[in-house]
């Protein structure tokens, strides 16, 4: 099969969408991949990326052609706007340049989903079948993760995103919630597939090294591993541990990642008199994740209190449960179904500190026994629903279908 994908993000970003193409060319399908001049998430170009150079180039056997865009810059909404739109602009004329035939074009879509006209384009100039992957709703995304709230403003977003579905025949949407929210925007039932993240091989059960339990040492260690931004509460984290600190005094939360709101986090726990029970240590390439989770006594996921984040799988919610390991979470909605229907450790609801700090607490009092069962509930569940292969050979028989 000759796949196009289409997508705004790939290697040197960290997205999935890259182990994807890797994998689908694993099964012997050839894969061609169109996307942006990497900026994501600093804003600026990589290293060896500008707007004039690396317009064509091979990565792991894959084509690769890059499409010029505008850099997000420090991403506030109107050049993320300008990102978005420069990306569906150059792309559009890139196609032109693309001199090779496809089977099917699989586009993946989490913000934004501006990228889903360049796949009905790219069906149209290659007279194949269209695919959307969908990972974001649009316009909730926009209003909740965004900030707009002008009536007007959404009304326009939500018109270019029906418009947008309008052309697909078959849409793939990351969680079962989603469904619901499609069909709502005026989406066939039948057009609807769902097709989760998985994580990738190297998430694994693996021993722990030495140099990183030195790091860790003999405290109860709770680790977070992603984006430190708004969308993630950490105030919630920080008010739990507040809480949680006047039970326990042993325990710390290990921080690995960067984000926009770094430093106000920062401010905020010393300003609490916390330092001692936080250690930040930056970011780290995915494949390092599972040394680092397999010194974590547990794994915590966290999001903010929204429409859109209850119908949304987290994306690091595969890797925990991958990594065998308990998960403590501050959830709402489809997230905290799968941490209750895995039984791979304590959900309590999103921006709910006191029940966040309870739920620390209560994980502290278990046998080690107890916690090496909730660790083998939740790699169980990977295995189940998450597997990497698995989960493969079902988007080739959807494109097969």
């Amino acid at each position: 099969m000759r796949i196009l994908v289409i997508s705004q993000y790939f290697y040197p970003e960290n997205f999935r969408i890259n182990d994807l193409c890797y994998g689908l060319k694993e099964k012997g399908h050839q894969v061609t991949v169109l996307t942006g001049k990497p900026n994501y998430p600093n804003g600026s170009f990589y290293k060896g990326y500008d707007f004039f150079n690396k317009s064509f180039e091979v990565i792991n056997g894959i084509n690769v052609y890059r499409s010029n865009l505008i850099p997000r810059g420090k991403g506030s909404g109107f050049r993320l706007f300008i990102n978005y739109l420069s990306f569906v602009f150059f792309g559009l004329f890139k196609l032109f340049f693309i001199k090779e035939k496809f089977d099917k074009i699989f586009v993946y879509a989490p913000s934004p989903i501006t990228v889903g006209y360049l796949g009905a384009f790219a069906s149209f100039l290659f007279r194949a079948k269209p695919y959307l992957w969908v990972h974001d709703l649009w316009p909730e995304s926009v209003k909740d993760a965004g900030g707009i709230k002008n009536e007007i403003v959404l009304s326009l977003v939500n018109l270019m995103t029906k418009s947008i579905y309008y052309f697909y025949n078959t849409i793939l949407v990351q969680s079962p919630s989603f469904k619901e929210y499609l069909m709502d925007q005026g989406v066939y039932e039948k057009k609807i597939i769902y097709y989760p993240y998985y994580a990738e091989s190297f998430y694994n059960i693996v021993e722990p090294k030495p140099e990183i339990e030195e790091i860790f040492s003999k405290k109860l260690n709770l680790v977070f591993a992603g984006n430190i931004g708004v969308a993630q509460s950490f105030d919630t984290i920080i008010k739990s541990v507040k809480v949680a600190s006047e039970m326990l005094d042993n325990f710390q939360f290990i921080i690995l990642g960067e984000g926009r709101d770094k430093k106000r986090v920062l401010d905020k726990i010393e300003s609490m008199s916390l330092t001692n029970n936080f250690k930040f240590l930056g970011s780290f390439p995915p494949e390092e994740m599972p040394n680092f989770f397999a010194s974590a006594d547990a794994l915590v996921v966290s999001l903010k209190k929204s429409k859109i984040f209850s119908m949304t799988i987290p994306g690091k919610l595969q890797s925990y449960l991958a990594s065998g390991k308990p998960i403590i979470a501050s959830l709402d909605g489809i997230g905290a179904e799968i941490i209750k229907e895995s039984s791979s450790g304590y959900v309590t609801p999103s921006e709910d500190h006191h029940g966040l700090a309870k739920s620390i607490i209560n994980f502290d009092k278990l046998s080690l026994e107890q916690k090496s069962k909730l660790g083998a509930n939740a790699r169980k569940y990977f295995e189940k629903e998450f597997e990497r292969d698995k989960l493969l050979l079902k988007l080739i028989d959807i494109f097969n279908q």
